[in-house]
């Protein structure tokens, strides 16, 4: 199932605001900037931090 690239575009991180990368392989939005990925299950992001992974020291560079 694809994520509307329209909903990709208008979306930011819940905790800093910044715009976030669309990893299309492991389904996510990554923020650099919190350290975060939002998984997309669906194709629906779900923007909880307690659902989202921690980047690697490598993933955040």
């Amino acid at each position: 199932m694809n994520t509307d690239p329209k909903l990709l575009e208008i979306l930011v991180c819940p905790l800093t605001k910044t715009t976030l990368h669309y990893d299309r392989d492991k389904q996510e939005l990554v923020s650099k900037a919190s350290g975060l990925a939002y998984p997309i299950r669906g194709g629906v992001p779900i923007m909880l931090a307690d659902e989202a992974r921690q980047l690697t020291d490598d993933e955040r560079h």
